[in-house]
């Protein structure tokens, strides 16, 4: 790799992470006068959180706006070259992961997964809401609902897509996972808590 190259990767990967570090489900819920996500429900800054608020509409809003940074940053990675467009899309779920202006505590990163999923193989990210949406129809739990989803949508990327994005999507889906330590411990002990529940 160039100075250049080397350059650009960590530029774009720097641009992603600072779109994707953008807390809207903090920001949004505040500014309705809600006070701080992170002292209600799971303390989590993500839609399923602010979900439990009541507000469905700001929880929407969470849920677009979480996913559009991951699309934006991947998109902007690619518009400079496709190549680009996974490292910058990596950034934003990093990003929204570990925040620096929120100490490196964020969300569980779902909504930017998606999103960038969106930008760089759209079919797949319309498979990842259908499985979603079925398996939330089933277990009415959200955690069950992303796990399904992403593992699935990683495998299927390994006979779909490009190498490089198949590879891309198993490591964020290993550290989606991974974030989910928690929801995995009370899916396995029944105890995690179901959509539209505290």
């Amino acid at each position: 790799m160039t100075m250049i190259a080397a350059a650009t990767t960590a530029g774009l990967f720097l641009v992603g992470y600072l779109l994707g570090s953008i807390p809207f489900g903090l920001i949004l819920t505040r500014l309705a006068g809600l006070g701080d996500i992170r002292n209600i429900g799971s303390g989590n800054i993500g839609a399923t959180n602010v979900l439990r608020t009541g507000r469905k509409g700001i929880a929407a809003a969470t849920l677009l706006l979480d996913g559009l940074k991951g699309t934006a940053a991947a998109l902007i990675g690619w518009w400079v070259a496709p190549e680009y467009g996974i490292v910058a899309g990596l950034g934003a779920f990093i990003g929204h992961l570990f925040p620096v202006w929120l100490g490196f505590k964020g969300g569980k990163g779902v909504a930017t997964y998606i999103g960038v999923l969106a930008a760089l193989a759209w079919p797949a990210a319309i498979g990842f809401g259908v499985l979603w949406v079925g398996t939330a129809f089933v277990t009415r739990i959200s955690s069950a609902s992303a796990l399904c989803a992403s593992l699935v949508t990683a495998i299927a990327l390994l006979f779909i897509s490009d190498r490089t994005t198949a590879i891309l999507f198993l490591v964020m889906t290993a550290i989606l996972w991974w974030r989910h330590e928690a929801n995995i411990r009370r899916l396995i002990a029944g105890t995690e808590s179901r959509i539209g529940k505290q």
